[in-house]
């Protein structure tokens, strides 16, 4: 029988760290973190990482294993998970995997095809638009060339927009077209779960996550990460705020309500990217139980 990497997703703070962990612990496995945020020393509060009590309860992979002003892509994603999964597989017939970045997910499960090179030109450009008139520009830029990549990115993060809009410059093409040409065959079987849970739930989840940052720290975590502000991993909701707060742009208040707004925001694309998802099935968020059942069925069912 094949081997399964079963997969949650679903938006920010639709509680899929709670949902692996209870998977994990049924099927006895290690669990993949893909959110890429969460790869960065350091960056706790702001990423939600599993605190000590979960990652003491299960394995995590892929978080802490790079400092923040290391770069990293999804493709270096790609290699080192699929390394990795040959070692699990050894030991477990399941692995799980979850995280809300949804390029990174996609990476594993269909592979990446070839970008085409940096432009200096282009980039300066962009760079110089980005400068000017802000990340809004940019988020513009982006949603005209390739709306589809507009609902997944992390539109908080000027790097990786800047690297899109450039893709669809150089190319003529939507960057996602780059990502769906030619999937790569995986020695092992895909099981994925969407978290489905009501708006008004998850913005009231994603309003109390924030608060409880706060509570446990975030800006004093902000100020100990200032001196990698100019690098890409903390070029994200939660930090970006913080830092107009410790620059004196705004108040602590407007900074919180700002992070709870682009929380929503971010929650709100990837739900509309995830309704495009044809091969996950939609469970209640906290129905654990309807989750383990219906990965037993699917392992039970799937092809030797």
């Amino acid at each position: 029988m094949m081997k399964k990497l079963l997969i949650i997703k679903g938006p920010t703070a639709s509680g899929k760290t709670a949902a692996a962990i209870s998977l994990a612990k049924h099927f006895g496995c290690e669990i993949i973190n893909s959110d890429s945020r969460q790869f960065y020393k350091g960056l706790d509060i702001a990423t939600a990482k599993p605190d000590t009590g979960e990652m003491k309860e299960v394995r995590h992979h892929f978080i802490d294993h790079l400092e923040p002003d290391q770069n990293y892509n999804a493709r270096q994603f790609e290699k080192d998970v699929l390394l990795l999964l040959e070692k699990l597989f050894v030991k477990y017939d399941v692995a799980i995997m979850t995280g809300g970045s949804g390029l990174y997910v996609n990476a594993v499960c269909y592979g990446m095809d070839e970008l085409p090179g940096s432009d200096e030109k282009i980039r300066a450009e962009l760079n110089s638009i980005y400068a000017e008139y802000g990340i809004v520009k940019l988020q513009e830029m982006l949603r005209d060339l390739d709306p589809d990549f507009y609902h997944e990115v992390d539109t908080s993060n000027p790097q990786r927009l800047i690297r899109a809009i450039e893709v669809c410059q150089i190319s003529g093409l939507p960057y996602s077209t780059f990502r769906t040409r030619k999937i790569s065959k995986r020695n092992f079987e895909i099981i994925q779960i969407i978290l489905e849970i009501e708006r008004e739930e998850l913005y009231r989840r994603i309003d109390e996550r924030v608060d409880m940052m706060v509570k446990n720290g975030l800006l004093e975590e902000t100020l100990k990460l200032q001196k990698f502000r100019e690098f890409n991993s903390m070029k994200t909701v939660g930090y970006n705020e913080i830092f107009r707060f410790i620059d004196k742009e705004i108040s602590l208040d407007e900074a919180i309500s700002l992070i709870k707004q682009h929380s929503r925001n971010y929650a709100k694309r990837q739900m509309t990217w995830l309704r495009r998802d044809k091969d996950s099935k939609w469970i209640r968020y906290d129905d654990h139980q309807e989750m383990i059942r219906y990965a037993e069925y699917q392992i039970k069912n799937a092809r030797t």
